[in-house]
Protein backbone atom coordinates (compact mmCIF):
# COMPACT_ATOMS: atom_id res chain seq x y z
CA UNK A 1 0.00 0.00 0.00
CA UNK A 2 1.16 3.36 -0.91
CA UNK A 3 0.25 6.90 1.25
CA UNK A 4 0.42 10.63 0.54
CA UNK A 5 1.28 12.81 3.49
CA UNK A 6 -0.39 15.71 2.59
CA UNK A 7 0.25 18.36 5.35
CA UNK A 8 4.16 17.45 6.80
CA UNK A 9 6.28 20.12 8.14
CA UNK A 10 9.80 17.90 7.27
CA UNK A 11 11.62 21.12 7.28
CA UNK A 12 10.94 21.89 11.06
CA UNK A 13 13.94 22.30 13.66
CA UNK A 14 12.17 19.10 15.68
CA UNK A 15 14.02 16.78 12.67
CA UNK A 16 16.96 18.98 12.51
CA UNK A 17 19.25 16.05 13.42
CA UNK A 18 17.80 13.14 11.60
CA UNK A 19 15.79 14.09 8.63
CA UNK A 20 17.05 12.20 6.46
CA UNK A 21 16.61 8.75 8.64
CA UNK A 22 12.88 10.17 9.15
CA UNK A 23 11.84 10.55 5.66
CA UNK A 24 13.65 6.60 4.80
CA UNK A 25 11.48 5.53 7.68
CA UNK A 26 8.58 6.85 6.46
CA UNK A 27 9.15 5.52 3.10
CA UNK A 28 9.49 2.44 4.31
CA UNK A 29 6.07 2.57 5.55
CA UNK A 30 4.88 3.09 2.14
CA UNK A 31 4.62 6.77 2.40
CA UNK A 32 5.47 7.99 -1.00
CA UNK A 33 5.11 11.54 -0.96
CA UNK A 34 5.04 14.17 1.34
CA UNK A 35 3.34 17.49 1.06
CA UNK A 36 5.62 19.83 2.71
CA UNK A 37 3.79 23.56 3.43
CA UNK A 38 6.23 26.84 4.30
CA UNK A 39 5.51 29.01 6.75
CA UNK A 40 7.02 31.80 6.12
CA UNK A 41 8.91 33.87 3.48
CA UNK A 42 12.26 32.82 4.90
CA UNK A 43 11.62 29.26 4.53
CA UNK A 44 10.87 29.09 0.79
CA UNK A 45 14.36 27.95 -0.56
CA UNK A 46 14.21 25.38 1.80
CA UNK A 47 11.72 23.86 1.50
CA UNK A 48 11.81 23.50 -2.22
CA UNK A 49 15.09 21.90 -1.88
CA UNK A 50 14.02 19.65 0.99
CA UNK A 51 10.96 18.16 -1.86
CA UNK A 52 13.26 17.50 -4.68
CA UNK A 53 15.87 15.99 -2.17
CA UNK A 54 12.58 13.38 -1.30
CA UNK A 55 11.61 13.16 -4.21
CA UNK A 56 8.17 15.11 -2.19
CA UNK A 57 6.04 18.18 -2.86
CA UNK A 58 5.62 21.72 -1.87
CA UNK A 59 3.75 24.85 -1.19
CA UNK A 60 5.06 28.25 -0.99
CA UNK A 61 2.38 30.57 1.38
CA UNK A 62 2.24 32.55 4.41
CA UNK A 63 1.05 30.81 7.83
CA UNK A 64 -1.08 32.78 9.90
CA UNK A 65 0.94 32.18 12.98
CA UNK A 66 3.89 34.19 10.95
CA UNK A 67 1.53 37.13 9.68
CA UNK A 68 2.65 39.33 13.03
CA UNK A 69 5.98 39.24 11.66
CA UNK A 70 5.18 39.13 8.34
CA UNK A 71 5.76 42.47 6.06
CA UNK A 72 4.14 43.16 2.62
CA UNK A 73 7.34 42.56 0.72
CA UNK A 74 6.48 38.67 2.25
CA UNK A 75 3.71 38.62 0.18
CA UNK A 76 5.14 40.25 -2.94
CA UNK A 77 8.15 37.43 -2.65
CA UNK A 78 4.97 34.83 -2.12
CA UNK A 79 4.17 36.10 -5.73
CA UNK A 80 7.64 36.49 -7.17
CA UNK A 81 8.41 32.88 -6.32
CA UNK A 82 5.40 31.42 -7.29
CA UNK A 83 6.41 32.65 -10.15
CA UNK A 84 9.55 31.87 -10.86
CA UNK A 85 8.77 28.06 -10.14
CA UNK A 86 5.48 27.78 -12.25
CA UNK A 87 7.15 24.99 -14.20
CA UNK A 88 8.49 22.72 -10.81
CA UNK A 89 5.67 20.27 -10.87
CA UNK A 90 6.39 19.89 -7.27
CA UNK A 91 5.08 23.17 -6.87
CA UNK A 92 1.66 21.99 -5.94
CA UNK A 93 -0.13 24.55 -4.11
CA UNK A 94 -0.48 27.91 -2.18
CA UNK A 95 -0.09 27.29 1.51
CA UNK A 96 0.06 27.45 4.48
CA UNK A 97 -2.37 30.26 5.06
CA UNK A 98 -5.68 30.87 6.48
CA UNK A 99 -6.89 32.31 9.53
CA UNK A 100 -6.47 31.33 13.35
CA UNK A 101 -8.85 32.05 15.40
CA UNK A 102 -7.29 30.11 19.03
CA UNK A 103 -4.00 32.06 19.78
CA UNK A 104 -4.97 35.03 21.71
CA UNK A 105 -2.44 37.49 20.64
CA UNK A 106 -3.56 36.75 17.19
CA UNK A 107 -7.18 37.69 17.89
CA UNK A 108 -6.51 41.65 18.71
CA UNK A 109 -8.95 43.69 16.42
CA UNK A 110 -5.58 44.67 14.89
CA UNK A 111 -4.38 41.55 14.30
CA UNK A 112 -7.42 39.93 12.87
CA UNK A 113 -7.62 42.21 10.33
CA UNK A 114 -3.48 41.96 9.56
CA UNK A 115 -4.30 37.52 9.69
CA UNK A 116 -7.35 38.46 7.10
CA UNK A 117 -5.35 40.80 5.16
CA UNK A 118 -2.80 38.14 4.05
CA UNK A 119 -5.09 35.43 3.82
CA UNK A 120 -7.18 37.15 1.16
CA UNK A 121 -4.04 38.45 -0.74
CA UNK A 122 -2.79 34.97 -0.89
CA UNK A 123 -6.26 33.64 -2.15
CA UNK A 124 -5.60 36.32 -4.51
CA UNK A 125 -2.18 35.07 -5.57
CA UNK A 126 -3.72 31.80 -5.79
CA UNK A 127 -5.90 32.76 -8.38
CA UNK A 128 -3.38 34.47 -10.33
CA UNK A 129 -1.17 31.38 -10.09
CA UNK A 130 -4.07 29.00 -10.82
CA UNK A 131 -2.88 26.67 -8.13
CA UNK A 132 -4.98 25.15 -5.04
CA UNK A 133 -4.66 26.31 -1.59
CA UNK A 134 -3.74 24.57 1.67
CA UNK A 135 -6.04 25.83 4.57
CA UNK A 136 -5.01 26.24 8.20
CA UNK A 137 -8.74 26.05 10.17
CA UNK A 138 -8.55 26.23 13.37
CA UNK A 139 -11.93 28.16 14.74
CA UNK A 140 -11.81 29.90 11.65
CA UNK A 141 -14.14 28.35 8.92
CA UNK A 142 -16.82 30.57 8.63
CA UNK A 143 -14.27 33.58 7.88
CA UNK A 144 -12.37 31.16 5.62
CA UNK A 145 -15.62 30.31 3.47
CA UNK A 146 -16.60 33.61 3.76
CA UNK A 147 -13.54 35.41 1.30
CA UNK A 148 -13.10 32.23 -0.45
CA UNK A 149 -16.76 32.82 -1.64
CA UNK A 150 -15.49 36.35 -2.09
CA UNK A 151 -12.52 35.25 -4.06
CA UNK A 152 -12.77 31.64 -5.51
CA UNK A 153 -9.91 29.07 -5.64
CA UNK A 154 -9.41 26.02 -7.46
CA UNK A 155 -10.19 23.96 -5.08
CA UNK A 156 -7.13 22.29 -2.24
CA UNK A 157 -7.16 20.94 1.25
CA UNK A 158 -8.68 22.23 4.84
CA UNK A 159 -5.52 20.55 6.93
CA UNK A 160 -6.75 19.72 10.56
CA UNK A 161 -10.73 20.44 9.68
CA UNK A 162 -12.16 20.11 13.04
CA UNK A 163 -15.56 22.10 12.23
CA UNK A 164 -19.07 21.27 11.88
CA UNK A 165 -20.88 18.98 9.00
CA UNK A 166 -22.12 21.84 7.63
CA UNK A 167 -19.32 23.63 7.22
CA UNK A 168 -17.45 20.36 5.83
CA UNK A 169 -19.97 20.52 3.19
CA UNK A 170 -19.87 24.45 2.71
CA UNK A 171 -15.85 23.33 1.96
CA UNK A 172 -16.89 19.76 -0.34
CA UNK A 173 -18.82 22.20 -2.55
CA UNK A 174 -15.80 24.88 -2.86
CA UNK A 175 -13.82 22.03 -4.26
CA UNK A 176 -11.99 21.16 -1.01
CA UNK A 177 -10.57 18.39 0.64
CA UNK A 178 -10.91 17.68 4.14
CA UNK A 179 -7.61 16.79 5.82
CA UNK A 180 -7.65 14.22 8.51
CA UNK A 181 -4.21 13.25 10.94
CA UNK A 182 -3.91 12.20 14.34
CA UNK A 183 -6.12 14.04 15.96
CA UNK A 184 -9.00 11.19 15.07
CA UNK A 185 -6.93 8.61 17.04
CA UNK A 186 -8.03 9.47 20.17
CA UNK A 187 -11.14 7.96 22.07
CA UNK A 188 -12.63 11.12 23.13
CA UNK A 189 -12.81 13.07 19.75
CA UNK A 190 -16.02 11.66 19.52
CA UNK A 191 -17.64 14.62 17.06
CA UNK A 192 -14.34 14.48 14.76
CA UNK A 193 -14.28 10.73 14.73
CA UNK A 194 -18.38 11.20 13.95
CA UNK A 195 -17.24 13.46 11.05
CA UNK A 196 -14.23 11.13 9.63
CA UNK A 197 -16.87 8.82 9.41
CA UNK A 198 -20.30 10.43 7.81
CA UNK A 199 -18.52 12.52 5.24
CA UNK A 200 -18.24 10.73 1.97
CA UNK A 201 -14.84 8.79 1.83
CA UNK A 202 -14.15 11.46 -1.59
CA UNK A 203 -13.52 14.40 0.74
CA UNK A 204 -10.60 12.57 2.98
CA UNK A 205 -7.17 12.99 2.71
CA UNK A 206 -5.01 11.98 4.75
CA UNK A 207 -1.90 13.63 7.00
CA UNK A 208 0.37 13.72 9.66
CA UNK A 209 1.06 17.59 10.34
CA UNK A 210 4.45 16.25 11.58
CA UNK A 211 6.45 16.77 13.88
CA UNK A 212 3.10 18.26 15.53
CA UNK A 213 -0.48 16.79 16.02
CA UNK A 214 0.98 13.32 17.53
CA UNK A 215 -1.32 10.59 17.55
CA UNK A 216 -2.59 9.19 20.86
CA UNK A 217 0.20 6.83 21.60
CA UNK A 218 2.85 9.63 20.95
CA UNK A 219 0.73 12.10 23.08
CA UNK A 220 2.01 12.46 26.84
CA UNK A 221 -0.60 14.43 28.82
CA UNK A 222 0.36 17.41 31.10
CA UNK A 223 0.74 15.73 33.97
CA UNK A 224 3.15 13.31 32.10
CA UNK A 225 5.53 15.80 30.71
CA UNK A 226 5.57 17.68 34.36
CA UNK A 227 6.64 14.44 35.86
CA UNK A 228 9.65 14.68 33.16
CA UNK A 229 8.05 12.33 29.90
CA UNK A 230 8.71 14.26 27.06
CA UNK A 231 6.00 14.19 24.34
CA UNK A 232 6.31 12.55 21.35
CA UNK A 233 7.42 13.36 18.07
CA UNK A 234 5.10 12.59 15.32
CA UNK A 235 6.26 11.55 12.35
CA UNK A 236 5.37 10.78 8.58
CA UNK A 237 6.26 6.79 9.56
CA UNK A 238 2.91 7.10 11.83
CA UNK A 239 0.50 7.76 8.53
CA UNK A 240 -0.36 4.16 8.07
CA UNK A 241 -1.17 3.30 11.31
CA UNK A 242 -3.62 6.62 12.08
CA UNK A 243 -5.02 5.53 8.42
CA UNK A 244 -5.77 1.74 10.07
CA UNK A 245 -7.70 3.81 12.77
CA UNK A 246 -9.60 5.72 10.33
CA UNK A 247 -10.12 2.59 8.34
CA UNK A 248 -11.47 0.71 11.69
CA UNK A 249 -14.20 3.90 12.15
CA UNK A 250 -15.45 3.36 8.67
CA UNK A 251 -15.69 -0.29 8.49
CA UNK A 252 -13.66 -0.61 5.42
CA UNK A 253 -10.47 -2.32 4.01
CA UNK A 254 -6.89 -0.70 4.56
CA UNK A 255 -5.76 -1.03 0.93
CA UNK A 256 -9.21 0.73 -0.22
CA UNK A 257 -8.66 3.71 2.19
CA UNK A 258 -4.74 4.28 0.93
CA UNK A 259 -6.35 3.76 -3.00
CA UNK A 260 -8.97 6.46 -1.95
CA UNK A 261 -6.85 9.13 -0.02
CA UNK A 262 -4.19 8.80 -2.66
CA UNK A 263 -7.02 9.91 -5.05
CA UNK A 264 -8.47 12.43 -3.33
CA UNK A 265 -5.27 13.75 -2.58
CA UNK A 266 -4.50 14.12 -6.51
CA UNK A 267 -7.61 15.36 -7.25
CA UNK A 268 -7.36 18.29 -4.42
CA UNK A 269 -3.34 19.23 -5.71
CA UNK A 270 -3.65 18.20 -9.45
CA UNK A 271 0.11 18.58 -9.47
CA UNK A 272 0.96 15.43 -7.39
CA UNK A 273 0.19 13.53 -10.19
CA UNK A 274 2.67 14.55 -12.05
CA UNK A 275 5.51 15.10 -8.82
CA UNK A 276 4.60 11.40 -7.18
Amino acid sequence: MFWIDTHCHLDAAEFATDRALVRARAREEGVTCCVIPAVQAADFDAVRALSHQGSDAYALGIHPLYTPQSTLSDLEQVDQCLHAQRDDCRLVAVGEIGLDGFVPTLNTPEAWQKQLLFYRAQLKLAQRHQLPVILHVRRSADSLLKSLRDIPVVGGVAHAFNGSLQQAQAFIDLGFKLGFGGALTFDRALQLRRLATELPLSAIVLETDAPDIPPHWLYATAAQRSAGQPQGRNTPAELPRIAQVLADLRGMPLAELAHATRANACAALPRLQLST
